[in-house]
């Protein structure tokens, strides 16, 4: 049986796009559990994040090539088997060198999806449609969040950290096999030799300014995502875990409301406005800005946490639209290339950085100064949004096939 709509291909690629996140989030969840039982150091618990984030950046770009050079689907499909094969590996680790290797290997596996389904399912819906399909795409980021964090931490303290990760590892396999019957869009014979494709990428000055406005878009909202709960333990005098759960529950519905509400914002000005992606984009980051500041500023709890949703309401509102814009402006031969690319500039320059950047200047100034600092990035990125927006009709005229 092929899974031939786009309204299909779409329902399969969200459910898989939630499980990616799910297995992201887990291991946080599941970390005190994990220290106390393999003894390990706070540097060494992080070293688990690093090496899930590093191997993904560095994964990406050849395995993008390949899926855009022999096709997309068995990159997919295989991806997500080998993910989720090493997250129920994980269950297994008798030590540090075992845990740490597993996640190495779920950020392959994630690199061979991450890389490759934004375009796969942006290509399904005409141009009209795509902004609303890929927010619905990426609502799977703050839902998939949530539950890696709440479902994972609830199953780590019924069932134990290591079934924990069985259980999240085992419906990634079945998925997989849902994703051998994806459309087989071939081997593309006009893809160039890789150093060529990400020059071309790259030379697309649109994709540059989208990618850099992601940029600082990640610094800020990575940022955000360790150092929030602290704050409002710090700040607020939450408990560790009334924080975190307060954060992730802003988070999840600030995502949702703001993912779908770009993308139908960014559909409905397109007729006006060709880049409709960037025009909201940009606007949200910037109004985004002064909300997420006053947030900070807050003197009481009950402001903090409107002023904070509706911030982060505004901040994914760019969600679907960007990637949209990245869709627009690449030919179909370099797009895998082009996500790929993206999302190696985005991580490098943003949320593998910004924690200890936050974190260094809280040493120094205080953690709200630190944070008030981060805000500025959010208007570095709407600026770059609004740059954009100059050269966006010749990109997307050359990528399609016409005269700029």
């Amino acid at each position: 049986m092929k899974v031939a709509s786009p309204r299909g291909i779409l329902a399969l690629l969200f459910a898989v796009n939630v499980l990616n996140y799910v297995d992201r989030q887990l291991v946080y969840a599941l970390l005190p559990l994990i220290q106390g039982d393999l003894r390990l150091s706070d540097a060494r618990a992080g070293a688990l994040a690093s090496a899930f984030m590093l191997v993904y950046m560095v994964a990406a770009p050849p395995i993008a090539w390949l899926a855009d050079a022999r096709g997309r689907r068995p990159w997919i499909a295989g991806g997500v088997a080998l993910w989720s094969a090493a997250t129920g590996a994980a269950g297994f680790a008798r030590g540090f060198a075992s845990l740490f290797a597993s996640r190495a290997a779920v950020g392959v596996g994630e690199a061979c999806y991450g890389a490759i389904s934004p375009s796969f399912v942006a290509e399904r819906f005409p141009e009209a449609r795509r902004g609303r399909a890929l927010a619905l795409f990426s609502m799977a980021i703050p839902v998939g969040s949530a539950l890696g964090y709440a479902g994972g931490g609830l199953a780590g303290e019924m069932l134990g950290w290591r079934h924990a990760f069985f259980l999240v590892g085992l419906p990634g396999i079945f998925l997989s096999l849902l994703c051998l019957a994806l459309p087989d869009d071939g081997p593309r014979a006009a893809t160039p030799a890789p150093v060529a494709g990400y020059r071309e990428v790259w030379g697309v000055p649109t994709f540059r300014l989208v990618t850099f406005a992601g940029a600082a878009m990640t610094f800020a909202l990575g940022g955000f995502a360790v150092w929030m709960p602290t704050f409002f333990h710090r700040v607020h005098g939450l408990s560790v875990g009334r924080a975190g759960t307060l954060f992730g529950g802003i988070t999840v519905l600030g995502g949702l409301v703001g993912s779908l509400l770009g993308g139908w914002l960014a559909d409905a000005l397109r007729a006006r406005h060709a880049d409709a992606d960037l025009l909201v984009s940009g606007v949200g980051l910037i109004a985004g800005m002064p909300l997420a500041a006053a947030a900070i500023l807050a003197p009481t709890l009950p402001l903090c946490v409107a002023g904070l949703f509706a911030a982060e309401t505004l901040l994914f509102l760019n969600m679907g639209p960007l990637n949209s814009a990245i869709v627009s402006v690449t030919r179909l031969e370099t797009r895998s290339m082009a996500f790929a690319a993206n999302i190696f500039v985005i991580h490098l320059l943003g949320d593998a950085a910004s924690p200890a950047v936050i974190g260094w200047t809280s040493d120094h100034f205080g953690l709200p100064r630190a944070l008030l600092a981060t805000c500025a990035a959010l208007g570095v990125g709407g600026a770059f949004c609004f740059a954009a927006r100059a050269g966006y009709d010749a990109d997307a005229a050359r990528a399609a096939g016409a005269p700029a």
